[in-house]
């Protein structure tokens, strides 16, 4: 493929809510443009950006793909993104190296949530946009019914540039609203608000058009751009990727109305004249070809056979061979142009959102900022040979998709993996499992309860063993009492005379510790108790430092058992933003986990943002939940805030599991 300069390029996002036809429309392009020699397709498989097994499994996109597609000299790079929430980390990737968003809208659907949610990151963001109203060739299905539903919830900078020729079987073409005279059968008023929207631009147009003079079809054309770049206007198209209609005039419309990186290159500003610069927005981890960086270029030109700098590494690394993307295919090329995007496997250090820069001009791009994971699974390996190549294999897959956290849990000991949702840590599963032929079992993770003491108690142990030589003897009396809830350990001695002497002290301590590792009710960690030794007695010949370590740890597990032991859990403090209709049914829906609201905040446009305390053993499928209980439209974080006692008849049912769980492992 021939390298493109700056002008003659456009990157652009598709985002939609799952099931709009996003990726057909991306398939559809790519044939259109003729990228290819036969369409691909979701249905059978065949699709071109949705290539991954998982994907075609799913039959929807998991992952963001780039489809080249080439129009009358002009490279418009399709980045086709998911529309599933669980995969929103993959779309805000692609959206970072775009200049202008298309927002696909199913006619037989219309705005769902994963639509809006895209139009306000393009929002955030101030990208152009196009909005396409895709399976116009579906039943019950018209055009005039869904820009009216776009102009409600989006506002009138939606207007429409196009009119849909027949309705639902009918639809076989569209006709373009862009020109200075109205077509025949175009609802009232929708040329008017196109011609007023591309004068406001300009004042000479502005002018001209309120003395009712008709604008030519050029001022017509460079008012319509002027405004799509400004957000003034975001044209609505019609079309059916399906049947292939209305694609050709989408790809027309990309290459005419969507600005190209030179017009949009604010970041650009940041480089010094002529040096490099390459932001890596997507790592793909391959089993056999190892890493693929794909990067988006802002500065000079990417040549291959050459070094660059990564600053937040303090690393230099080497460009091999470069590639062009094409769904799963990647063409070599001597360089890839300004504004345009490629491919490089193998780098060393850099992984996603770094930037490649001159060492002599080295440049930080900003980032991308991801949703914190919200859904947990405990991974375990199936067999032993699993178990070496785990922690390698869940590195990779980390690397690849920064929305995920893969971490070692030490208060239980377990490995969990992070995610935005179940269906994303399931598939996470699923690629370790193809890429690497590593099996991992899965469950929700254990909860790390902790034990403590409710009252305090005097606790004494007296460690004597004789046998046959030296005995063992060791005598302690100390004093527990609980701490307030996250006070921690203390210890301290009181000892007088040399009952206990003082090189026997520290020993006694150790004994308390390792005691404490697993509490008398269910074998927990204990936490937030004071231990005070206060007496004791030593034999002359048979003390020993082991003995009295033995004898605190006795003392301490005799003394938990008198001194009310009870069990901690871990609450959390969670923000839920959700829909105002929905808010009772949310604050009942936490009530009912043992939450305790502690403030409800209007947020405007419609949300509001209810903030509780509540168990984490009650929030292990919460991100599931609440998309059932909202449509998907309600989102949450949370964050550990702090220990509480257990209620006694949970705390019953957990010492009851923890001691079935010892019996069975006995």
């Amino acid at each position: 493929m021939a390298t493109f300069s700056s002008e003659q390029i456009r990157n652009v996002a598709l985002v939609a809510h799952s099931g709009a036809g996003k990726t057909s429309l991306a398939d559809a392009m790519f044939f259109a443009s003729g990228g290819t020699n036969r369409q691909g397709r979701v249905d059978d498989k065949t699709s071109l950006s949705d290539f991954e097994p998982e994907e075609q499994n799913r039959g929807s996109s998991i992952q963001t793909a780039i489809l080249p597609c080439e129009s009358k000299g002009v490279k418009i790079n399709v980045i086709d993104t998911p529309g599933y929430a669980d995969f929103q980390g993959e779309m805000l990737s692609g959206l970072r190296v775009a200049d202008a968003a298309i927002i696909v809208v199913s006619a037989a659907s219309g705005i769902e949530v994963g639509a809006d949610q895209a139009w306000e990151l393009c929002e955030k963001r101030g990208l152009p946009r196009l909005i396409v109203v895709n399976k116009l060739d579906r039943e019950n299905t018209a055009f005039p019914k869904t820009v009216e539903e776009l102009t409600e919830r989006w506002g009138r900078a939606c207007v429409p540039i196009q009119v849909a020729d027949g309705t639902e079987a009918s639809f076989k073409s569209v006709i373009s609203l862009a020109s200075p005279d109205n077509p025949e059968g175009a609802p009232q008023g929708w040329h008017e608000r196109l011609v007023e929207a591309a004068a406001e631009t300009d004042d000479d147009l502005t002018m001209k058009y309120l003395e009712g003079e008709p604008l030519s079809a050029d001022e017509l054309a460079t008012g319509i751009k002027a405004a799509v770049s400004s957000g003034a206007l975001v044209p609505v198209l019609a079309a059916s990727a399906q049947s292939n209609v209305g694609v050709s005039e989408l790809l027309d419309a990309a290459r005419e109305l969507v600005p190209s990186p030179k017009d949009t290159a604010a970041e650009d500003a940041e480089i010094p004249a002529g040096a490099q610069a390459a932001f890596v927005f997507k790592t793909s981890a391959d089993p056999f070809v190892g890493k693929l960086s794909y990067f988006r270029v802002y500065g000079a030109p990417m040549k291959k056979d050459s070094q660059l700098w990564n600053a937040a590494e303090n690393e230099t690394e080497r460009l091999g061979q470069i590639f062009t993307p094409a769904g799963k295919e990647q063409t070599p090329a001597d360089e890839v142009g300004t504004g345009d995007i490629g491919v490089v496997p193998k780098l060393n250090a850099t992984g996603s959102f770094q930037t490649l820069s001159d060492r002599a001009n080295p440049v930080t791009l900003p980032g991308v900022e991801m949703p914190e994971p919200v859904y947990s699974l405990a991974v375990t390996p199936a067999t032993a040979s699993d178990l070496d190549k785990m922690a390698g294999a869940l590195s990779r897959v980390e690397d690849e998709d920064p929305s995920l956290k893969v971490e070692r849990v030490p208060e239980t000991g377990e490995t969990v993996i992070r995610g935005l949702g179940d269906v994303h840590v399931t598939m996470v599963v699923e690629r370790v499992q193809r890429k690497f032929g590593i099996n991992l079992s899965t469950s929700l993770p254990k909860i790390p309860y902790t034990e403590t003491i409710a009252t305090s108690t005097r606790a004494e142990y007296r460690h004597k063993k004789q046998t046959g030589g030296h005995g063992q003897y060791g005598h302690v009396i100390m004093q527990l009492a609980p701490k307030e809830r996250g006070g921690g350990f203390s210890f301290s001695s009181k000892v007088v005379g040399g009952n206990v002497p003082k090189e026997y002290i520290p020993s006694v301590q150790k004994g308390v510790r390792k005691a404490m590792e697993a509490g008398s009710l269910a074998g927990f960690p204990v936490v937030d108790v004071e231990v005070t030794l206060v007496d004791g007695s030593a034999h002359s010949v048979d003390s020993s430092g082991m003995a009295f370590e033995i004898a605190g740890g006795y003392a301490l597990r005799n003394g938990m058992q008198d001194a009310r032991p009870v069990l901690l859990e871990p609450v959390m403090k969670v923000s839920v933003f959700v829909p105002d209709e929905m808010t009772g049914d949310v604050m009942g829906d936490l009530n009912s986990r043992r939450g305790r609201i502690q403030g409800m905040n209007p947020q405007g446009h419609g949300m509001t943002l209810v903030e509780a305390d509540v168990p984490l053993a009650a929030m292990q499928r919460y991100a599931t939940d609440l998309r059932a209980l909202t449509q998907s439209r309600g989102s949450f974080a949370a964050t550990f805030a702090y220990y509480d006692v257990l209620p006694p008849v949970e705390q019953e049912r957990v010492v009851k599991e923890a001691a079935e769980k010892k019996t069975a492992g006995a």
